[in-house]
Order: C-alpha cells, then structure tokens, then sequence
C-alpha cells in the first residue's frame, strides 16, 4: 500500500466530510501521516477538536496574528515540503478548495510523487489540473437523514458535456482491439489522466460502468464470471444520414 501524508486546511474544508474523506484515502494507501491546520480557538472550528481524537489527526495550531493573512496555508505548506523531502512518502493528500496550494501539487508531482486533491465544486481550475486526481468532497458527504442520494445526470446533459464526450470516446477507441472492444478499466485511467477531476460519482453514478451506458454511445460486454469478470466497452456505429 502507498504511504501518503494527509493535510487538511481546516478553515478551507468541511468537518462533515471527515469520514468519507478517511474511508476514500484508505482506498488508495495508508494515511502515515493525518494533519489538520487551523486556528482552533476560534468558534467556528471548535468542532473538529471533538473529531481529532478519534480519527487520530495532529492538529497544528495556527493563531491569526494579522488580518487577513493566512498563516495554516503557510504552515502547511512548509510541512508538506519537509515531509517531501524526507522521502519516505509515495504521495500527499491535500484537502482544500484554495487556490494556493496550485504550486504545492505541481512541486509534489515534480518529485514523482502523486498528489490527490480534495475540495469543493468552487475550487478554481489551477488547483484541480495540478493534482493527479481531484474528488469533489459533496460526493463524499453522507446524505442527510429523510434525502436520498442526487439524481444521476440525465443523458441529454451527459452528451452535451462534449469535454467528457470526446475524451471517452477518444480514449475507447485508443484503447480498442481490432475489434473495436477496449477495457472499461483502461478506458477510465485515459480519461483520467487528461481529467483529474473525472469520477462517475460527480455525475451521479456509482460506477462508471453506469456513467457509460447512460451515455448511450457505447456497447458494453461482460466477459468471466466471478473474480475474473471484466467490462469492455465499444463505441456504437453513428446513425446512418439520410
């Protein structure tokens, strides 16, 4: 498993998220290191010192000295450089919708390390395209008691995502055998590797199998049984003109 270093803005992310936060990270490698930076003094995030404990998160106190300056974007960035340099990490986990942490996702990879983004929706572009793959963190709250789950995207707003539609197309034909069938698996990683934010949960779907099919561009076949079973897709032929 990958051991990656966990750092968290406190004053740039939500404590709801904190559990689905965990549960995704432990998809991906083992949380060697847990920070949360903040000025934990103040009212509004009194709430997460009742959470650190039992998520075992240092907290690093950060008092606001002067208006309007930042010293926990400062402060986690200088540890994530030291915990960078120390090599003994395979990637870093940065959780907050600012822009400021652009330059720290691109010095990461710089070094051969991954860097996984999590934030909001508003979180600007620069930061998103700098990391290898950035989560949306409204995917990772648990619905709230009497809500379901958002609807999956209808597939009109799908096929008009043409972003997304040229790169899943692009990346199953890219993909294809002779035939023309390519694995799901190896579709995704293409696709996100030119999209770090591409994950079937942002629109909705579970699986990107899901995300696929409601597309209505492509066939899919199942092939296996059991722990062998694999999911192809194939681009469907374009309608005949008449």
């Amino acid at each position: 498993m990958s051991r990656l270093a966990v750092l968290i803005d406190a004053e740039n992310a939500q404590l709801a998220i904190l559990d689905g936060l965990l549960a995704e990270i432990a998809k991906i490698g083992t949380a060697s290191v847990k920070r949360v930076y903040g000025d934990f003094t103040s009212p509004a995030l009194a709430p997460w010192r009742e959470q650190l404990l039992a998520h075992s998160i240092q907290p690093i106190q950060q008092f606001r000295n002067t208006a309007h300056k930042n010293a926990s974007d400062s402060a986690l960035i200088i540890d994530a450089m030291d915990l960078l340099h120390s090599k003994r990490f395979d990637g870093f986990c940065i959780v907050s919708s600012d822009s400021d942490f652009t330059r720290l996702a691109s010095r990461i990879r710089e070094e051969g390390l991954l860097a996984y983004g999590y934030g909001e929706r508003k979180t600007p572009t620069s930061f998103v395209a700098a990391c290898d793959k950035f989560t949306y963190t409204e995917v990772l709250r648990a619905p709230a008691k009497g809500r379901s789950a958002p609807p999956a995207v209808r597939k009109e707003a799908l096929v008009e995502n043409s972003e997304l539609m040229r790169h899943l197309v692009d990346a199953a034909e890219s993909c294809a055998n002779e035939s023309g069938w390519a694995p799901l698996g190896n579709v995704g990683s293409v696709v996100a590797n030119h999209l770090p934010e591409f994950d079937p949960r942002h629109y909705g779907f579970k699986k990107l199998s899901a995300l696929v099919e409601a597309t209505g561009l492509f066939e899919l076949q199942k092939r296996g049984s059991g722990d062998s079973l694999s999911l192809y897709v194939k681009l469907k032929p374009a309608p005949a003109s008449r």
